[in-house]
């Protein structure tokens, strides 16, 4: 098979598979990287390598990007605390475990095992914002786990780079400590200097698909630049991201915002479907090079790593909650995390792309790179199929559901009623008379009773005018009144007029 036909075909397994993970309590990257390893080991199968500095670039920059870009920056001063002690105090205690694993176990160099234990620290951003959305959790533990997924990797490529670069130079020196202390403020700098310069360029293209193309090339370019000049492309990324997104020079319409979201969701979901299956399909290349005696050797050493990686988490995270239930300033105006949602958090700890991505961007003539590749695998694949597998049963044997949310959307619907009524309140005229009767109507249909007739009468009477719409529009095409380019224009018009009419679940597209 040519390498096009093996991605079709591995894109048509994947479409299978998620529709698999649709009706089950399976998260699909856990499904995804399994199939990856069942079909890398059937002899015969397609090999496609994983190219460490391109996989970071592709796969994982716009995932961090698409988060970030929707991530409040009032949950990041509100939550800096647990988000401190996740990705940046986690990271190191795991890299410190996982390090001296390989120094005593395998007899790894003070700084290769840094590295190794770098690559494994950081649970992943796909992973986690996956596997997070197919699971129920408390808000307040869902913003940190997604906050956490955003900042740990800088923590990990940052100790990465650090570690490969005393390795290689026999200790560290003058450059390589100036690079490594200026990593962290120069990817924020230029991640502020994209933004700005983006602000400037994309009004040129919006409502374009040159728009949000454009959308993606800015985002590769920020991070490739960010890893020439050496700074944290992650940092450089996220900032971005949140720039544009709290920029009140964006402006931003709504035409423009659903356009620009549907892409990136098609796209990021793409991307991480074809990250996991991938991921999975490095079983050959990492096992096929080692001898049996060898790849007893390392196997060993990589069960080590992957109990230290989970158990070092879990245990710094109950440890964590202990201390911020008895200290305030660990935790300041939030309420103490009770011990069933601080096992979730640990729990929820899955590896993904940056972890093995990163292990193969180690040069040919690091030591015992076999070892760590293999180590890093086994991370990766233990913690998505594991912990991705036992973590919604977990939840529910836990009794952590964040239960109805009809209750909060609707008393968020009154308080979007009440500002709209407020709004108009001064106006007046018959126009503005039936605007407020359209609003009085929509509240009053919240609270139920005979309001709700009228609601349910206003909807089913427009549904039908735009049911005529439709069939009149389609006549007029096919009557050659119109041409084609009309017709999907005012075709879109009368479904953004439906989904405005319609249920707010119609709205909503599922993952798969």
């Amino acid at each position: 098979m040519t390498f096009f036909e093996s991605l079709v075909a591995l894109l048509l397994l994947a479409v299978v598979l998620l529709q698999v993970a649709r009706r089950t309590w399976i998260p699909y990257p856990t499904m995804l990287a399994t199939a990856g390893v069942i079909v890398a080991l059937v002899p015969g199968s397609p090999a496609i390598a994983l190219e460490g500095h391109t996989a970071l670039a592709l796969f994982i920059a716009p995932v961090l990007l698409d988060a970030a870009f929707d991530f409040p920056l009032a949950a990041i001063r509100r939550l800096w605390r647990p988000l401190v002690a996740l990705a940046v105090v986690a990271v190191l205690l795991t890299t410190a475990v996982v390090a001296w694993i390989g120094w005593a176990f395998a007899g790894l160099p003070i700084a290769a095992a840094i590295t190794l234990g770098a690559i494994v620290a950081p649970p992943d951003a796909a992973a986690a914002t996956t596997v997070l959305r197919s699971a129920s959790l408390p808000r307040r533990a869902v913003q940190v786990l997604t906050g956490e997924s955003l900042l740990n990797d800088a923590t990990a490529l940052l100790l990465f780079s650090a570690a490969v670069a005393i390795q290689g130079h026999g200790g560290i020196d003058g450059g390589v400590a100036l690079q490594l202390g200026f990593a962290v403020p120069g990817g924020i700098a230029l991640g502020l200097a994209m933004a700005w310069l983006f602000q400037f360029i994309i009004p040129y293209t919006r409502g374009s698909f040159g728009g949000n193309l454009l959308e993606f090339v800015n985002t590769f370019v920020a991070w490739l630049l960010a890893e020439r000049l050496g700074l944290s492309a992650v940092l450089c990324v996220v900032t971005m991201a949140m720039f544009i997104a709290n920029s009140p020079r964006m402006g931003i319409d709504a035409r423009n915002r659903i356009q620009s979201f549907a892409v990136w969701g098609v796209a990021v979901f793409v991307l991480n479907v074809v990250a996991f299956l991938l991921m999975g399909m490095q079983a050959r290349a990492i096992i096929g090079g080692m001898d049996p005696a060898r790849l007893r050797e390392a196997a060993g050493v990589a069960a080590m790593v992957v109990a230290g990686v989970v158990v070092t988490r879990l245990v710094w995270v109950l440890v964590y909650n202990r201390l911020a239930a008895r200290f305030a300033l660990l935790r300041g105006d939030a309420e103490p995390t009770g011990l069933a949602q601080g096992v979730v958090v640990g729990w929820c700890g899955m590896r993904g792309l940056v972890t093995l991505a990163t292990a193969f961007a180690l040069p040919s003539d690091f030591p015992q790179r076999d070892l760590i590749t293999l180590s890093a695998f086994a991370v990766v694949l233990a913690t998505l199929v594991v912990q991705g597998l036992t973590l919604t049963p977990l939840i529910r044997l836990l009794g952590l559901g964040s239960g109805d949310d009809s209750q909060e959307h609707q008393a968020a619907e009154r308080a979007l009623t009440g500002a709209a009524l407020a709004a108009v309140v001064g106006a007046e005229g018959r126009v503005a008379d039936e605007v407020r009767r359209q609003f009085e109507i929509d509240r009053a249909a919240l609270d139920g009773g005979e309001a709700c007739g009228d609601f349910n009468e206003r909807r089913r009477l427009k549904l039908k005018a735009i049911s005529a719409q439709r069939e009149r529009l389609r006549q007029l095409r096919d009557d050659d009144a119109i041409g084609e380019e009309a017709f999907e224009r005012l075709q879109e018009e009368l479904d953004w007029r439906e989904l405005a009419i319609g249920p707010a679940g119609q709205r909503a597209i599922e993952e798969g």
